[in-house]
């Protein structure tokens, strides 16, 4: 069987017809959801960007261990896995990440494309850098990041369709800044005049953005949403036109979300001028969509409680090659034919495990000192629980009640917070956490 795994960066999983969302279009991905196994409550791991991409490739837990960094030479790793059981292992992305700096995570793959035009050199705004250069040298549709991307793998499928082949395509967009062609954004804004809205990461209001600011933004957001739509559509028609549907598995998946004026906050983290704040991921971060197509297996809408680690035993199993020992995901192959209905009784969220004062490298590479230790995230069916150090108070909201988790109830259910507080503290322990992180994290305390 092949394998596919396509990759769209910051894609909120309400922000797809297929669920729910009556709004903005997505009629590509709604029509392969309908095909797929589509999966309610998947939630991110280690968040944001790369350490997912490390999530994914190790099937590791790795922000207990890792930070935003080069991906290690000793872990077993997805692609190296695939190649060794006779798969050509293909990878086309424009993840700025991947290879700068060494960062390693085009290792494994025997043929490999980086598409420029994601990165900026100083800052979001910046004029240096390959962004701006490929901005200025677009003209047409097909000169933007995703769409060269998706073209990529079509000529991929083209050339391997022949082999027993893993292919991996990953695109930033709809990742910041957003600035698609006009003709996205205008049903969503008319009349848009090709503003584009950065967000600040911290919240709006204070920064002095306006309710316009973030509606433009908005609707820049969906435009990309509603581009890429469009050209992971082309890609799977290929995989149709060239014969490739009834032996290829197929993933579609996003790394996280993004808040767009939601809990007051306009960005994914909470950090300024070079130093990192403590930032909560509630569900617009942390449940994320995806969806799974496998011959043979019917369609259907799975709500078991799922984690984007478990991705790579997954294909490892679709794949009859060995799962390495080191993996600590679990292989949904019994969900997605039906065997059982529950899976996880918890899911955990969470950025790497900084410590006060330490330095950390997320979102961009650039160095920031960590004033707060993010929150991490434990997800149950009923509630979230989000938690730092034992010096910082921490937030229970129960979902089935309030889904827009706006009233912290941690005083009148102190019981629960506990017991969640108690099994991610052995949840850290179970996965090899090592005690620097764990001694600050075995403590929960009061407001």
């Amino acid at each position: 069987m092949n394998l596919i795994v396509i990759i769209s960066d910051t894609l909120r999983r309400d922000h797809l017809g297929c669920y729910g969302n009556k709004n903005i279009r997505t009629p590509n991905l709604d029509q392969f959801a309908e095909e797929c196994v589509q999966f309610d409550n998947c939630y991110a791991a280690s968040f944001p960007t790369m350490p997912m991409r490390a999530d994914l490739f190790t099937g590791k837990f790795t922000f207990s261990y890792l930070k935003w960094e080069p991906l290690p030479r000793d872990e077993k790793i997805l692609a190296q896995i695939l190649g060794k059981a006779g798969y050509a292992t293909l990878g086309t992305v424009d993840i700025p990440f991947f290879t700068r700096n060494g960062y390693g995570y085009d290792r494994g793959f025997e043929d490999y494309s980086y598409i420029p035009g994601q990165y900026r050199f100083i800052s979001p705004n910046s004029e240096r850098g390959e962004r701006p250069r490929i901005n200025y040298q677009r003209r047409y549709e097909e000169d933007y990041c995703a769409p060269r991307t998706m073209a990529e793998a079509e000529k991929y499928l083209e050339f391997y369709y022949k082999k027993k082949f893993f292919l991996y395509v990953d695109t930033w967009d709809p990742h910041e800044p957003w600035d698609p062609p006009s003709w996205y954004v205008e049903p969503y804004y008319p009349g848009y005049d090709g503003r584009v809205v950065g967000p600040c990461y911290w919240n709006w209001r204070e920064k002095g953005l306006k309710e316009e600011d973030i509606r433009i933004a908005h609707a820049c957001y969906c435009g990309e949403i509603t581009m890429v739509d469009r050209w992971v559509g082309r890609l799977l028609d290929r995989v149709k036109s060239i014969g490739l549907w009834e032996n290829t598995a197929i993933v579609f998946t996003s790394d996280h979300g993004f808040y767009l004026g939601e809990h007051d906050f306009f960005g994914k983290l909470i950090q300024q001028d070079n130093q990192a704040y403590q930032s909560p991921l509630y569900q617009e971060i942390t449940r994320v969509p995806l969806l799974i197509h496998v011959p043979g297996i019917k369609p259907k809408k799975v709500k078991a409680m799922v984690s984007l680690v478990d991705i790579m035993p997954t294909l490892l199993e679709l794949a009859e090659a060995k799962i390495p020992e080191t993996v600590q995901g679990k292989s949904l192959i019994s969900l997605l034919e039906g065997e059982k209905d529950a899976f996880r009784d918890f899911v955990v969220s969470s950025p790497p495990l900084y410590n006060p004062g330490e330095q950390s490298k997320i979102v961009d590479d650039w160095v920031r000192t960590v004033q707060q230790p993010h929150f991490s995230t434990i997800t149950t069916p009923r509630w979230t629980f989000l938690y730092s150090t034992k010096n910082s108070p921490a937030q229970l909201y129960d979902v089935e009640n309030d889904p827009k988790e706006s009233q912290n109830i941690i005083d009148k259910n102190w019981q629960v917070a506990k017991d969640l507080h108690q099994k991610f503290v052995i949840f850290l322990e179970e996965v090899g956490t090592d005690e620097h992180y764990l001694s600050l994290r075995r403590e929960l305390c009061k407001r």
